[in-house]
Order: C-alpha cells, then sequence, then structure tokens
C-alpha cells in the first residue's frame, strides 16, 4: 500500500455516509428558503403594484416675471389680487436681483464675478415688510407657511424685522412656532431688537418652547434677550417659565451673557435693568464660565457701574480670581483709557470699598500711564494707600497731553515726592484698614456728616492731599 493512500475503517465509511446526507439536507433547506423568499417578494412587488402611487409633491416654481415682483416689494394689494386669483398657484420661489457680488465658477477653468442670490418666496417677503394686507392674500390663496427656501421660514423674517400683525396671521394660518431655521435658531431667537417683544408675545401664545434651544451656542431665548440687552423680553420669558440660571454650551448664564456682552456708553442702563429683572427671579451671582470669570469679571470689563455696584451689593465675591489669575479689579484697569465717558472711577471705588485686592505700588506708574485720561480713577487709586513714593518714573508715565489737560491734579500727585499724606488722609487709611472689606457696610451707618462718610467712601476730589 502506498504511503499516499488511506485506510477507510468502517467507523470512517459510517462517519463519511452521514456527513453526505448532513450536506444534502441542508442544501435542500437552502434552496426552499430561496425559492419562497422568492415567492414573498415577488407577491410583496405584485401588490405593490396594484396599490395607487402616492403623488410626489412637485417643487414650487421659480417666478421671473417682474410685475409680480414689483407687487410684492411694494405691497401692491390691488395687483396681487388681480395677480392671483383664486385658485392660482401662489406657492412660488422669488430669485431677487442684486446682493453681494462672488466669484461663480462656469467650468472650463473660466470664473466670473455675478450677484450672489438667495431664493425666497411671496410669504418672506411681504411678512418681512410688514405689508400685513399682502400677506393676508396670499394665505387665503393658500401659500405654504413652512416653504424655507433661504434656510429660514416666513415667520422668522417677521420676527427678526419686526412685524408683530404678520407674526400673527402667520400662526393663526399654522405656522410652525417652533420652525428651526439652517442656523439652528427658532423664531423666538430671531427676536432681538426692542420692538420685536409684540412678535414674542404671539409665538409664546402659540406654543413657542420656553427654553428651546439654538443648535450651535445650545442658548435658550432668555440668553438671546440678555445678550441683546431687552429688559421687556426679560421679563416676558420669566413670566412664561423660562430657567434663570440654565447655561448654554459655554457655561454662561443668562446674568453672565448680559454682563459679558460688549456695552456702549448708550445701552448701560439697558444691561442693568436686564439684570435688575435677573436678580428679581433669583439669579446666581456666583455662576462661572469655562474660564472661571463671574459676572463681576464682565461688568467690570464692560465699566457699568451701576452694574458693579448691584452685583457687589448682592453678594458678589470681589477677589475671584479667573484661570489667568485676575480679579475683577484687573479687568476695570485694562480697559479704562477705553471707557473714560463710562465713570470707569466709580467702578474702581466700588471694588475697594468692598475689600478688592489693591495694585501692586511699584506697578502704579504703568497704571498711571495707561489711565491718564481718567485722573479721578488715579485719585482712587492713590488713596488707598497710606503712603507712596513718587519719583520721577511717575512723572515720565504721564504723556504730557494728558499733563496738560489735567495739569492740576498731577502737580499734587508729583508734590507727594517732597511731602508726606495728610494726617486727614493718614486717619481714613487706618479706619478703612481697620475696617477691612467691610467699608461699605458700616461707614454708610455711622454717626457722621454725609462730607465725612464720603470722604471715607474715597469720594472724589480732583486732587491728591
Amino acid at each position: 500500500m502506498s504511503r499516499s493512500s488511506f485506510v477507510f475503517t468502517p467507523t470512517a465509511l459510517r462517519s463519511m455516509a452521514v456527513d453526505a446526507e448532513m450536506l444534502e439536507r441542508q442544501s435542500h433547506s437552502r434552496n426552499t428558503a430561496t425559492y419562497r423568499g422568492y415567492m414573498l417578494k415577488k407577491e410583496a412587488r405584485d401588490r405593490a403594484a396594484l396599490r395607487p402611487r402616492a403623488a410626489v409633491p412637485a417643487s414650487p416654481p421659480v417666478c421671473h416675471d417682474a410685475v409680480v415682483h414689483n407687487a410684492l416689494y411694494t405691497g401692491d394689494v390691488e395687483v396681487l389680487q388681480q395677480l392671483f386669483p383664486r385658485g392660482a398657484r401662489v406657492s412660488m420661489l422669488i430669485e431677487p436681483q442684486g446682493g453681494d457680488m462672488r466669484w461663480l465658477a462656469e467650468g472650463d477653468g473660466l470664473w466670473s464675478l455675478t450677484y450672489e442670490q438667495e431664493l425666497t418666496t411671496p410669504l418672506h417677503i411681504t411678512a418681512s415688510r410688514g405689508f400685513s394686507e399682502c400677506l393676508r392674500l396670499l394665505l387665503q390663496r393658500g401659500a405654504d407657511v413652512e416653504l424655507a427656501p433661504g434656510g429660514s421660514t416666513a415667520l422668522h423674517e417677521a420676527c427678526e424685522d419686526c412685524q408683530p400683525e404678520c407674526t400673527k396671521l402667520l400662526l393663526l394660518h399654522g405656522a410652525n412656532a417652533n420652525a428651526v431655521s439652517e442656523e439652528g435658531l427658532m423664531p423666538l431667537h430671531r427676536c432681538t431688537q426692542p420692538e420685536s417683544v409684540e412678535c414674542a408675545k404671539y409665538l409664546l401664545q402659540y406654543g413657542a418652547a420656553i427654553n428651546g434651544r439654538t443648535i450651535d451656542e445650545d442658548d435658550t431665548p432668555l440668553h438671546t434677550a440678555a445678550r441683546n440687552g431687552l429688559p421687556e423680553h426679560v421679563d416676558l420669558y420669566l413670566r412664561y417659565g423660562a430657567q434663570v440660571d440654565r447655561p448654554n454650551n459655554e457655561g454662561l448664564t443668562a446674568l453672565n451673557v448680559a454682563c459679558a456682552q460688549p456695552q456702549e456708553a448708550s445701552q448701560l442702563d439697558r444691561y442693568f435693568h436686564v439684570c435688575q429683572i435677573l436678580f428679581g427671579a433669583g439669579a446666581n451671582v456666583q455662576t462661572m464660565d469655562q474660564d472661571k470669570r463671574t459676572p463681576l469679571h464682565f461688568a467690570c470689563k464692560n465699566a457699568n457701574p451701576d452694574l458693579v455696584e448691584m452685583l457687589l451689593a448682592n453678594g458678589a465675591c470681589v477677589n475671584d480670581m479667573d484661570y489667568n489669575g485676575e480679579a475683577p479689579m484687573h479687568n476695570i484697569l485694562k480697559v479704562v483709557c477705553y471707557k473714560k465717558s463710562q465713570q470707569p472711577e466709580r467702578v474702581v471705588r466700588a471694588l475697594l470699598n468692598h475689600g478688592s485686592i489693591r495694585v501692586w505700588p511699584g506697578a502704579l506708574p504703568m497704571v498711571m500711564k495707561h489711565c491718564s485720561e481718567s485722573p479721578r480713577t488715579i485719585e482712587v487709586l492713590l488713596n488707598a494707600y497710606s503712603r507712596l513714593k513718587v519719583n520721577y518714573k511717575w512723572v515720565e508715565a504721564v504723556p504730557p497731553e494728558s499733563y496738560q489737560a489735567h495739569k492740576d491734579f498731577y502737580d499734587s500727585v508729583f508734590a507727594l515726592e517732597q511731602t508726606t499724606r495728610s494726617l486727614q488722609h493718614l486717619c481714613r487709611c487706618n479706619i478703612r484698614t481697620f475696617l477691612d472689606g467691610r467699608v461699605h457696610k458700616v461707614i454708610p451707618k455711622l454717626c457722621l456728616p454725609t462730607f465725612l462718610k464720603n470722604y471715607l467712601l474715597l469720594d472724589y476730589r480732583d486732587y491728591v492731599h
């Protein structure tokens, strides 16, 4: 027997027979299942062929008719009545002319400079411009309120442009108060102007989500209202159940957002009232963002003295450090030269009266250089020290134009190089040191003349003695 041959014992032969029978059964089962599956699929296809097919909605046509465009953009309701009689198709797209220029590739390596076009609809045009009669006509003719060719609905446009009557009409005809735009915004998030408060009221009456979030920042409508300094909106949202301390993706609550928003001098009062309403609703003054900055840090950066005083009166910690190791005092001193019209000296005085850390004496010349246009800020800072080592560096730190504008004040400062501080000032420093952070609480309760109380609280005299 050759070495390549195999001895088939009776046991091996029986095992091979059993294996062959098992393989035959598996093959038969597989063929049967395939045939059954084919028949089931064939039956399903046959039944589907007998069912009436659902109509695929046709995309709205694009209208290039200049007459239609002109009637929509001018709000000519009489012309629209003629153009859109009953039964006419009004759900269409409009391609407006103009806009920003951009380069567009046309193939073969060629580019052309053309206007950037964005499709809109008759509803968008009339709703955003406040043409309520035209809008009513289009809605009565069956215009689709949910069309959003540019990424937002007509309801978004009406709210953004502060058109309450158009907002109400759209909601009455079934517009979704919680529709989300391409940017992830609901109509309530588009209410960013003081005049849009009526739009916000209608949205809430028709079921707008008071705590709805934007997709990118996770902002609620309360965040949006606080960021834009809208006290009426903030009050309205809180009455509808907005969560006052709900943070967004950056860890900012509505109070943080209101304090952090850059503020012009004309806007300070609006943001102060927003924060006042939030405090009334129980906003937490100690909330921090991801960089450990508190509302007080932001308010000092914006040099909003009324807001700073209110935050301190409500328990804000005057010496909290952020991740960069900066306290609120650092933030105000950085912006004094840009915010001199916003009374930064009031912010510095409030911080010092609540126990803020002081500037390292060796850095005072640098502070004088950057704060030279606000001599009262420098006066408040200098009056927080019992002794000052005035030298030539102080003189060199003050720009010549600032010295000439406030010559009497700076001469009083430079004179301290030859003399010591007055006994009256030394008594003030000792009293403030003894009270140690309780100055703002104790001094107003003392039985002293108002003049002396103000002196102890670092009131200004426009000179240093």
